[in-house]
């Protein structure tokens, strides 16, 4: 069993990718894939349970108690036999969101959610800010690799750059390594140069350039992954390709991030490029 974490700026499509990337696996290689939502939207399956509401762990515990929580209570199957939980989080403006990620993941050990027959455990995270509850699946060794999904876009790079930042401090400690960085193609100038670069200077791969494609946003409209809703499209084979560079990929680094004036320079020179 391996287990990955997903991290990237809020807004990249962090989620969007790493749902595309946990059906392409289990629909065209078989994986079994169970994928943990440490976000507090609570976002982090829709696409797999075909935009069922799913009651959050953190929702259970506030309203039962600690005791009502069972895997039968949580734990829901979706498309390609995939197996989903959501953290959620505090009630807005109360709490610490963090926390909640802490205690979920903790739980599930608990109550052996982690079963051996599975082939992958997909944590999902909130990556604008790596602080202490967010950084747990890095800082504790939960997950062993961890992809950044990021773009070509200034602020996208800037929260893959601390995010690497975070994976550094823990290295050492948790034995965590960075498996590359996915990029969501916004189709900025120049965007794949800047992302290759960019990639080399962590000393890392940039293990895959997905291209933007309108059908992601119509299969979301349908509440399914691309893989469910047309997996004889282009993009579906996009996502196809990205699970096997995964599956196959033993490229597993411990990040050299680039200090703020040396990310400032490279995205000050692609920014001056015609």
């Amino acid at each position: 069993m391996r287990k990955i974490a997903f991290y990237g700026k809020g807004g990249i499509g962090k989620s969007t990718t790493q749902q595309n990337t946990a059906t392409a696996m289990a629909h065209f290689y078989n994986k079994k894939v169970f994928i943990h939502g440490c976000d507090p939207k609570a976002d982090s399956t829709r696409l797999v349970l075909g935009g069922k509401p799913q009651e959050t762990l953190m929702d259970i515990m506030r309203e039962e108690g600690e005791d009502a929580i069972s895997l039968e209570k949580v734990v829901k199957t979706g498309f390609g036999k995939i197996r989903c939980v959501e953290s959620g989080g505090p009630e807005p403006g109360v709490g610490c969101a963090g926390r909640g990620v802490i205690t979920a993941i903790n739980l599930m050990e608990v109550l052996g959610a982690y079963t051996e027959d599975l082939d992958f455990v997909y944590y999902d995270v909130l990556g604008d800010v790596v602080c202490g509850g967010f950084a747990m699946p890095i800082r504790e060794g939960k997950a062993e690799e961890v992809y950044i999904v990021a773009s070509g876009e200034m602020m996208a790079i800037y929260a893959a750059n601390n995010i690497a930042r975070g994976m550094l401090k823990y290295a050492d400690q948790s034995g965590v390594r960075l498996g590359g960085i996915i990029c969501n193609s916004r189709n900025v100038d120049k965007e794949l140069e800047l992302m290759q670069e960019f990639c080399e200077a962590l000393g890392t791969q940039m293990i895959y350039f997905v291209p933007r494609d309108n059908i992601v946003q119509k299969a979301e409209f349908n509440k399914k992954s691309v893989i469910e809703y047309d997996p004889n499209c282009n993009q579906a084979k996009e996502y196809a390709n990205l699970a096997a560079k995964i599956i196959d990929n033993d490229k597993l680094v411990i990040p050299t991030p680039l200090s703020m004036d040396e990310l400032e320079l490279m995205v000050v020179k692609y920014g001056l490029v015609d």
